[in-house]
């Protein structure tokens, strides 16, 4: 692969710019939502309880929706997938600006859910595909260093719309923008290659029912710990059984001999770069939205700062400055180096900021926080950009939508724990001594930069080496393959799919048949819930 094979040219970058145009809508407008309860509880004459049920449902649609996206983009096209999901986002967002009630506003933000839940898988799925591997960490890095802005811009918008004109316009606001992203993507985002479509593939009805609803009660259960403030709660207990129990039964269903593709191949954790990936991005979320919702907490209640949403994104984003910045050089290094390096490099960075952290008291100066806070986002985009770029590396395109999947689902889902638990020890560890708490806080997020610093061990290292993915995920794969049933049933080599010109890495990436994200972006990710500590109204994340 020579140089100018390996740059980012014109038409890639304007993919690139048309996608998030797109895909960040679906970010500010969970966070802007965020900002907005107190209004919508005056407007409706309606309690916080229903309210969040606005955002909630917003959520479960997002989460439940993304496994179809996998069997969708075959069946349809990316292309297509990703024009009807923006129209529905759109349609979404008119309905929620124009909703005359709770009841229909609820409605309408499930609608937006869904439009959010095809859109959001399908940023990693069309910009993966078309960077290629060689190009996968740069471009990973570019998305890395615009979508992280959402959850700090999202309420600084939505404070400044509340405060200048009408609730309303914070869903009306994605109509322009929404047109505009329409309109680019009929001209730039490319049609699908015959040999990416499977206008017969048939749906896996049994594993849509269990695996989306499956993930989705499992998020609720997390949210409501936030709420409930405890584990045994039965809001909590009902979904978060509910949830295992729907996912285990899918993985029995999964794992099994069928003529039928399931919409997520398990088989694809046996392959350790993708296990080691997604796990990874799963654990970046967690650590995220740990300090994301715990920044703003103890700036208000120790510092008497941060009252307001305009104010706690001001006070956070260090954190979305220093990934935003780290992300493009690490995606880019990772692009000749590997992941590992980079990755074990940011983790240690991210380990060194949070540590710090935990020496902060209520007499600290602000300014400590915010840097320790920089410091900790410099690392964790570090650990982003190029855990994503060794995800889709090492799979074949065909594949990419299922690995978007997972890592966007796993990039939820670690949301969802972070902030779970970080309310937990603010209000158990927290009750008596407050400052206590917060401490606490901060040696979790450090337990939770180990465990990935750890993690990052196991990424692959130089992209073209052929030991970076060696596993038994291709074995399993193969004899899926013979049993007739396999997603890996249209299988081709990766210098097949992606076009590599160069017949050295041909070779080396010829048996890799493994696929995958999250997500989430995220890097932007989320979820989005009410939760009151200790008096404190706070919400962060999506939807």
């Amino acid at each position: 692969m020579t140089q100018a094979d390996n740059r980012l040219d014109p038409a890639l970058i304007r993919l690139v710019s048309v996608v998030l145009l797109g895909g960040i809508m679906g970010i500010l407008d969970g966070t802007m939502v965020a900002v907005a309860v107190d209004t919508l509880t005056t407007t409706f004459q309606a309690s916080v309880s229903a309210i969040s049920w606005a955002s909630t449902g917003y959520l479960l649609a997002l989460t439940a929706t993304i496994p179809i996206t996998t069997w969708a983009v075959d069946r349809f096209g990316a292309r297509r997938l990703w024009l009807f999901g923006l129209l529905l986002f759109m349609a979404g967002s008119l309905a929620s600006g124009l909703a005359g009630s709770v009841a229909s506003l609820i409605v309408f933000r499930v609608v937006q859910g869904v439009g959010a839940g095809i859109l959001d898988p399908l940023v990693l799925t069309l910009l993966a595909r078309a960077a290629g591997p060689h190009r996968a960490g740069r471009v990973m890095g570019l998305m890395g260093a615009v979508l992280p802005l959402g959850p700090v811009l999202g309420p600084v918008i939505g404070g400044l719309v509340l405060d200048t004109t009408n609730w309303r316009w914070m869903f009306l606001v994605n109509i322009p923008i929404g047109l505009v992203a329409f309109a680019l993507a009929l001209r730039v985002v490319p049609a699908d290659a015959p040999e990416t479509l499977n206008p017969r593939s048939r749906l896996d009805v049994l594993g849509l029912v269990l695996a989306g609803p499956g993930v989705a009660a499992v998020v609720l259960a997390l949210s409501q710990v936030a709420t409930a403030g405890t584990l045994t709660a039965w809001r909590v207990l009902v979904p978060l059984v509910v949830g295992v129990a729907a996912l285990v039964a899918y993985a029995t269903h999964a794992l099994r001999p069928r003529t039928v593709p399931p919409l997520i191949d398990l088989r694809l954790f046996a392959s350790r770069s993708f296990s080691a990936s997604v796990t990874v991005q799963g654990l970046v979320g967690v650590a995220t939205y740990s300090i994301l919702f715990a920044l703003p907490l103890y700036y208000q209640q120790l510092h008497g700062q941060g009252d307001g949403a305009l104010a706690a994104g001001l006070l956070v984003a260090p954190l979305g400055l220093g990934s935003v910045l780290a992300m493009p050089v690490a995606g880019r290094l990772s692009d000749t180096v590997g992941a590992r390096g980079p990755a074990l490099a940011g983790a240690a960075v991210a380990a060194l900021g949070a540590l710090a952290l935990t020496q902060v008291d209520a007499g600290t100066n602000g300014a400590w926080s915010a840097l320790w806070a920089f410091v900790i986002g410099v690392g964790l985009g570090a650990v982003g950009a190029p855990t994503m770029g060794a995800l889709y590396r090492t799979l074949p395109s065909h594949q990419v939508p299922q690995g978007s999947s997972v890592l966007y689902m796993l990039n939820q889902l670690g949301a969802s724990v972070g902030i779970a638990m970080v309310a937990l020890i603010v209000d158990v560890a927290g009750e008596a001594d407050p400052m206590g708490g917060f401490r606490l806080v901060y040696w979790w997020i450090v337990a939770c930069v180990l465990v990935i610093l750890a993690g990052s061990s196991l990424l692959p290292g130089r992209p073209n080496d052929t030991r970076n993915d060696v596993g038994p995920a291709d074995t399993a794969d193969s004899a899926a393959t013979r049993q007739g049933g396999s997603v890996l049933s249209r299988e081709r080599s990766m210098a097949e799919v992606w076009g590599d010109p160069t017949p050295h890495a041909a070779n080396s990436r010829s048996s890799r048949t493994i696929d995958t994200h999250i997500s989430s972006l995220r890097s932007t990710i989320g979820s989005g819930w009410i939760r009151t500590v200790r008096g404190v109204g706070f919400q962060v994340g999506r939807g």
